[in-house]
């Protein structure tokens, strides 16, 4: 459908100190589209030079292609000093001050739902049919707005002779580091409570989708933020991504992305300043279908849950738990829903599944199909690779496994995408063992019609969130996320769950005098 005019217009540079500004070093780095492969950063080129870092090759050789930015160690650095600059005059912003700039950026995301969805399709295939990212970041930033209040200590008069207070203050510079799959929506959960808090954030974007996150920067500046509150950098996870988690004036890291990543991250945290870390990491997470169950609504919800960004979901529902009695049944409903889905241009408002974010994650998910087709399970449909006419896209084709054993590869790692496997059960108990039976508690579900049954699973089953009668993507708006086990620490989410990521703890003891002084009278008085 044409290259959109949000990839021409959006800026490539890293966002720092309230400035656009390209690498140290003049390092970029190419985006193609995993639809038909073609490089997606084309725009104009922009002017650069310095003394020490001559103009990238790239640039000379191609004026007119807009590369992104690569951030090095120096830059992280200087993003860093920036935020850490800027910390005090906005920490000691009142809530509805610094609430007022978070306003304001919340109008102007709003209001750009269609480049940030195009920008999303273009890097990394999500189809802009089903793009509601733009809305649930603006909501985040809505509301976090007014939440800055919630930073709240208490007071105590319990030890005799003392006035004892709890104060809660902003931790400092806080680190975010998103993935790929939803950018836009990452944005809004890590940053905007931070902000509220009264930190200041420094922000590495992925590799595989840094435009959003770069038209978003372009929306703060517009916004009016103070230089240095918020910065954005893209690049890797080496150098960027390790110099962020290691370094000494970060206070707080929050990180978004796969387990193993969020060890590297905890890991380079403690071993620099032990920094707080908050880690929401992946998942394998299960959906229980009883059979008292309503088979037709669970069908379409499931099914949609691994349908959303071609299942490159962590919350997405990849194991699935059917009562052996209604399993034809739901496995029938489930199957018409899922292989509906029109292929193709994730630019096109009539495309259903996007392709895989890029040549990586194909092919991660193709050695899972073959580890599948070669295991005990059976291929019900799918399981192999589809060829678009007209174009070169990294397509999976929606595919459902049946009676994989439960110590399966494909049973116990995540795909990330649309990858589903369908097992029966016999009793309750059964279906809660299955379903824990992994290094994973992201997410759950439980599709039943009896509320006690259901209120006995939600309480067995290990994960940090659960879902009765839906599954992901649902959330409440004010309730926490995260995962148990390996799929992370911490939590975020509204009513102040993500701001106390954001605060330290102070006890300030003050001591009374007991005794009563005498008041002195005025002379003219007596």
């Amino acid at each position: 459908m044409g290259m959109p005019d949000a990839v021409k217009k959006c800026e490539t540079r890293h966002f720092i100190n309230g400035e656009f500004v390209p690498s140290s070093d003049g390092g970029t780095f190419e985006v193609k589209s995993p639809y038909n492969h073609e490089t997606v950063a084309h725009g104009m080129s922009f002017p650069y030079s310095s003394p020490s870092s001559p103009l990238h090759p790239a640039l000379n050789a191609h004026p007119l292609l807009h590369l992104v930015s690569e951030a090095t160690t120096t830059d992280i650095n200087t993003a860093v000093s920036a935020a850490k600059a800027a910390f005090p005059a906005w920490s000691a912003l009142s809530p509805a001050a610094r609430g007022a700039h978070l306003s304001r950026l919340a109008g102007l995301i709003q209001a750009a739902h269609e480049p940030l969805s195009h920008l999303d399709a273009s890097c990394m295939g999500r189809p802009v049919s089903s793009y509601f990212d733009a809305a649930s970041c603006a909501s985040e930033f809505s509301q976090f707005a007014a939440e800055g209040w919630l930073a709240q200590g208490s007071s105590s008069l319990h030890t005799p002779g003392m006035l004892n207070l709890v104060l809660k203050q902003p931790i400092g510079v806080v680190a975010a580091i998103i993935p790929w799959n939803a950018p836009v929506i990452m944005f809004g959960m890590k940053v905007a409570p931070a902000l509220a808090a009264g930190c200041t954030v420094v922000l590495k974007s992925s590799e595989k989708a840094p435009l959003s996150n770069l038209w978003l920067a372009m929306l703060i500046k517009e916004a009016g933020f103070p230089p240095g509150v918020v910065n954005v950098v893209s690049g890797h996870g080496r150098p960027g991504g390790e110099a962020l988690a290691s370094h000494m004036d970060v206070r707080c890291m929050t990180f978004t992305g796969s387990t193993a990543t969020g060890r590297r991250v905890q890991e380079l945290g403690a071993k620099s300043n032990l920094k707080r870390v908050v880690l929401e990491l992946g998942g394998k997470s299960p959906s229980l279908i009883f059979p008292d169950a309503d088979l037709a609504k669970a069908a379409v919800e499931t099914q949609f849950s691994m349908s959303l960004i071609s299942g490159q979901v962590c919350i997405a529902n990849s194991r699935i738990y059917v009562h052996e009695s209604v399993a034809e049944e739901f496995q029938a409903a489930f199957a018409k829903a899922f292989q509906e889905k029109k292929r193709g241009d994730p630019l096109d408002p009539t495309t259903d599944q996007g392709p895989q974010a890029d040549n990586i994650q194909y092919n991660r998910v193709k050695d899972y199909l073959e580890a599948g087709k070669a295991g005990k399970g059976k291929l019900e449909f799918g399981g192999n690779v589809v060829k678009m006419e007209g174009g070169n896209g990294f397509f999976i084709e929606p595919t459902v496994f049946t009676n994989t054993p439960e110590d399966a590869k494909t049973m116990k790692e995540e795909i990330f995408g649309p990858v589903v496997h369908i097992n029966t059960f016999k009793t309750e108990q059964e279906a809660i063992e299955k379903a824990n039976d992994t290094e994973y508690g992201l997410y759950a579900s439980v599709y039943t019609e009896d509320l006690s049954r259901a209120m006995r699973v939600s309480k067995a089953l290990e994960a940090g969130s659960i879902g009765v009668n839906c599954t992901s993507p649902a959330r409440g708006s004010d309730m926490p996320f995260g995962g148990w086990k390996g799929s992370g620490q911490g939590r975020e989410g509204f009513a102040g769950y993500s701001l106390e990521n954001f605060l330290e703890t102070k006890s300030v003891m003050i001591k009374v005098s007991e005794e009563v002084k005498p008041v002195a009278v005025a002379a003219h008085l007596q």
